[in-house]
């Protein structure tokens, strides 16, 4: 690749794009089971997952099908997209943005550009004309509002962002400085899940595969960094990483993603990121989904 591994440790703006988007409206995904106050939870159990988690997951994860039941009443979640890990009252690790998030804190702010809200990530907009490359993913995020019994956090909004397949973040590395692909937007539904269209992203030093994210209050506030309910990361599954890292085009990935571990990551180290390893199924074939539950 053209550039060097990131450091470790356009338009009318996301305004316009809000309004238009409430103007059209008013014409027409690991974490489940209850605490002892509160027994209300998000998610069904999902199908297969390639590459278990931690033991302690499964053990949890016999909880899920209490949680299903109560959260039913409200709004039932993709049941192939999320599960159950641990109990609900458990909220999701703060995590660091890290040095590329392209939301103002650190330079650029994409947030303020036309078109950052969106499904598909895998393209630049705006007057970036990139577009990533590497085996599809798609993943969703279940937003829970502990507060409240975990019910699905409707209406926040979800900034979503990674590396391509080489590492390399856009906005910021210095062949991509015009580019802002593999960054988007999205408003959570009723059920509190946001889903994003995007590429499997690469292992750079230091780093487990990850992708990160912060969630808004709502939409009208996404434009302004700081105000954010939660800053965290999802981790990928090993089984998952070493399969596309085996094909063409991750032939970096290939050779970093051996040196870290869960457990020497800087960021999941703590607990081994077990409330932040998604739910996958899939294959490098035909592409993977991800799914994690956020309690917040």
């Amino acid at each position: 690749m053209t550039n060097k591994l990131p450091h470790p440790d356009h338009d009318r703006g996301l305004e316009f794009d809000l309004s238009t988007m409430m103007s059209r409206r008013s014409l027409g995904m690991f974490l489940g089971a209850g605490s002892a106050a509160a027994a209300l939870a998000a998610c069904t159990p999902g199908g297969s997952s390639s590459g278990a988690g931690p033991s302690a997951s499964n053990a949890a994860a016999t909880g899920s099908a209490t949680a299903s039941a109560s959260a039913s009443a409200a709004a039932a979640p993709s049941p192939t997209l999320t599960r159950a890990i641990a109990e609900c009252g458990v909220e999701i690790p703060q995590e660091t943005a890290g040095p590329f998030p392209g939301d103002g804190s650190n330079g650029p702010n994409v947030l303020e550009a036309s078109g950052v809200v969106r499904q598909d990530i895998t393209s630049s907009f705006g007057t970036g004309t990139a577009k990533a490359e590497g085996v599809p993913l798609t993943f969703t995020l279940t937003l829970l509002d502990n507060a409240n019994g975990c019910v699905p956090l409707a209406g926040a909004a979800v900034y979503a962002w990674h590396c391509d397949r080489e590492g390399r973040y856009s906005m910021y590395d210095s062949s991509l400085g015009n580019e802002n692909f593999l960054r988007g937007v999205q408003e959570a539904d009723a059920n509190g899940q946001v889903t994003f269209t995007s590429i499997f992203p690469g292992a750079y030093t230091g780093r487990w595969p990850h992708i990160h994210f912060e969630v808004f209050e709502s939409m009208s506030n996404a434009t302004a960094a700081g105000q954010v309910l939660a800053v965290s990361q999802i981790a990928l599954t090993q089984a998952a990483c070493e399969e596309v890292y085996a094909t063409t085009g991750y032939e970096s990935s290939a050779k970093n993603f051996p040196r870290t571990t869960l457990k020497s990551d800087n960021v999941f180290r703590n607990d081994g990121g077990i409330y932040q390893l998604a739910t996958m199924t899939g294959s490098a074939a035909a592409g993977y989904t991800a799914g994690l539950n956020v309690t917040i």
